[in-house]
């Protein structure tokens, strides 16, 4: 799998427009965009995994929500199931950077499932706050999307004490027990825009309400989103790469048209572009999801170089240089067939004298 890289140029197209028409035709290429950290963990623990135990090995959800991602690792041997008890006993079985709630991890136990927690540490995160707070007796609002995977699982942690609030409409139907006890977590993949109006509405009817200890919109989600802020109002036509299933994706498409591009879609590759949507249009924004690889940013770039559009300029937000160490359940392993390959170079090397 493809590891997103801070640049990429588009191809230089045989039926490129006329000078005249290129000179006013230019792109604005989102920094930074794809891949975020907890994504890249994830997806390079199925491919280390299939390295190290072959294939089949098992993933209860779609890993990431990107459709090209999960192809991939589909042809290369990864089965996607949506429940643990789909998973063959004794088998190993990956969870999602999603996050599972407690009760998953029990029903691995029941079936012997040899399991590996690709949770983003950022969401894993999430979860040990919701446990610390429920531990304390607090009405816990978390802000999300009701049947999003991580809500799921955040909520599992604690469901007698969490209550979800899903945008600053659901503000006025939400009862809580002890004002005076009472916190916000949040989906990591929310527009925070939109999850601060919430956090506001619920502090003008909870005035005690507390803050997370730290902010729980993830850092690649608040980038991507302050590249797109800041690219919107030059732009024409915003073209996210990403799936209908990620949150992360689909808030930055609303977000362009917040903040005032004239039009905006998601996309999941090149092809799926209409040429319809490029009339008129001088300044393309184009950005990609949190678990989109690089690889795909660069066909759409390479279809609008096609189209006259090759003057490309970066519009960097922020600098990302975070890495997650992987699952240690997987590092054990790859340290001890390390270690077994190491003992038979040196029995090799040994039976040469």
């Amino acid at each position: 799998m493809e590891r997103m890289t801070d640049t990429a140029a588009p191809a230089q197209a045989s039926d490129a427009a006329t000078p005249d028409e290129s000179a006013t035709k230019r792109v604005l290429l989102a920094a930074p965009r794809g891949y975020c950290a907890g994504v890249d963990r994830a997806v390079v623990t199925v491919e280390k995994a299939l390295d190290l135990y072959g294939p089949p090995v098992y993933v209860r959800k779609q890993i990431v929500h990107n459709k090209h991602v999960v192809t991939t690792l589909e042809k290369r041997g990864a089965i996607f199931v949506d429940e643990t008890d789909e998973v063959p006993e004794g088998a190993t079985v990956i969870f999602s950077a999603h996050g599972v709630a407690p009760v998953v991890h029990d029903e691995a136990k029941a079936l012997s499932l040899k399991t590996i927690d690709a949770t983003c540490p950022l969401v894993t995160k999430v979860h040990r706050e919701a446990v610390r707070f429920a531990d304390d007796d607090y009405d816990i609002l978390l802000i999300g999307h009701e049947g999003h995977e991580e809500v799921v699982g955040t909520s599992g942690e604690a469901p007698e004490h969490i209550t979800l609030v899903q945008s600053p409409d659901h503000v006025d139907e939400v009862e809580v027990r002890d004002p005076e006890k009472v916190v916000w977590l949040s989906q990591t993949t929310l527009s925070v825009d939109e999850t601060m109006e919430t956090v506001r509405r619920l502090r003008e009817k909870f005035p005690q309400l507390q803050d997370p200890p730290s902010d729980d919109i993830c850092y690649a989600t608040q980038n991507r989103q302050l590249a797109v802020k800041q690219m919107a109002p030059e732009t024409d036509l915003m073209i996210v790469v990403g799936s209908t299933n990620s949150s992360n994706s689909v808030r930055l498409v609303e977000v362009a048209i917040e903040h005032g591009a004239k039009d905006g879609h998601l996309v999941d590759y090149a092809d799926e572009i209409d040429e319809s949507w490029l009339e008129g249009v001088q300044t393309v924004g184009v950005t990609s999801g949190a678990s989109v690889p690089e690889v795909l940013v660069r066909d759409v770039l390479d279809f609008l170089a096609r189209h006259g559009f090759e003057d490309v300029k970066a519009i960097t937000a922020a600098e990302e240089s975070l890495l997650f160490a992987l699952p240690n359940e997987l590092r054990r392993d790859l340290k001890a067939r390390q270690g077994k390959e190491a003992d038979k170079i040196r029995h090799d090397a040994g039976s040469l004298h």
